[in-house]
């Protein structure tokens, strides 16, 4: 083992530890993790599809849940199968380099679903409290330049996170306690104190989740208040089943994904795979719910 370990440090890569301190615990997973990676696949690539050959959906709200479902099928794929992979073989190895693009690419995505989230909110909130001026605000320019906005943001807030999160000396280690690479476990590796790391990485938070909250927030209010002087009971009935699946999602993505930062130096068995399963939840099941 110890012949293992030094060949493997030298080479540069991580042990993936993720659930091998529960073996039971692991099978189940890989049972369910199989099935909802699936699901997703499925699901969001029919969103995909119809969204693009039905002319009817043509619209604002189908072009944003067509890039939700993109975004969600490369999240998934971004981490599944290796976690599968690691879990079936036990080979819990992964490069440095992979490694590196793992974490880029998952925070990426992450961090433009947060952003992509408030705007499906503000498309909402323009068909639901301007209906007769929706076509003229929400064109396919500003549909676009939107989207654009959203992949541009997360994705510059990944570079930065990575870079600094690599840019840490390891010392030696080199076991991430998680299925897969992601900011707080990679900062457990350092040697060095990673104060400015976390500060970092909590003002990205604020940043990237709690602004979009405030946004997301704001418009469900102003929706609210608009749905209540609807006349129609049916009419009404219609506006919160619109709004209602998108504000599930972003309280199940948004709750998740902050949770997860309580658990960010887990210090008990507990802690860490309470940390390990929030994780999955907003890396796997809520991309097969959106």
């Amino acid at each position: 083992m110890r012949r293992f370990n030094n060949t493997f440090h030298h080479s540069g890569g991580f042990v993936l530890v993720g659930f091998s301190e529960w073996p039971k615990l692991e099978m189940i997973l890989f049972v369910a993790i199989s099935v909802f990676y699936i699901m997703t696949l499925l699901g969001n690539s029919a969103i995909i599809i119809l969204s693009r050959l039905d002319p009817r959906l043509h619209t604002p709200m189908y072009f944003f849940l067509a890039n939700l479902s993109f975004l969600d099928l490369c999240y998934t794929t971004s981490t599944v199968p290796q976690m599968l992979v690691n879990i079936q073989s036990h080979w819990r190895r992964i490069s440095y380099i992979g490694c590196v693009a793992q974490l880029f690419i998952f925070l990426g995505l992450g961090s433009t679903e947060c952003v992509l989230l408030s705007v499906m909110a503000f498309d909402r909130y323009v068909a639901i409290c301007q209906p007769l001026h929706y076509t003229v605000i929400m064109n396919s320019r500003l549909c676009q330049q939107l989207a654009a906005v959203a992949w541009v943001t997360g994705f510059s807030n990944s570079l930065v996170q990575t870079v600094l999160t690599f840019l840490l000396p390891r010392c030696g280690q080199y076991q991430v306690e998680n299925f897969f690479c992601e900011v707080p476990a990679m900062l457990q590796l350092s040697c060095v104190d990673t104060w400015i790391n976390e500060v970092e990485m909590y003002a990205a938070v604020v940043v990237i989740k709690v602004i979009p909250v405030g946004l997301i927030l704001f418009s469900y209010i102003n929706i609210v208040r608009a749905v209540v002087r609807i006349q129609s009971s049916e009419g009404r009935k219609k506006a919160f089943n619109t709004c209602g699946s998108h504000l599930l999602v972003v309280i199940m993505f948004y709750g998740s994904a902050i949770s997860g930062y309580a658990y960010m130096a887990p210090k008990s068995n507990s802690a860490k795979l309470k940390g390990k399963l929030l994780a999955l939840f907003y890396g796997l099941i809520t991309p097969m719910l959106n």
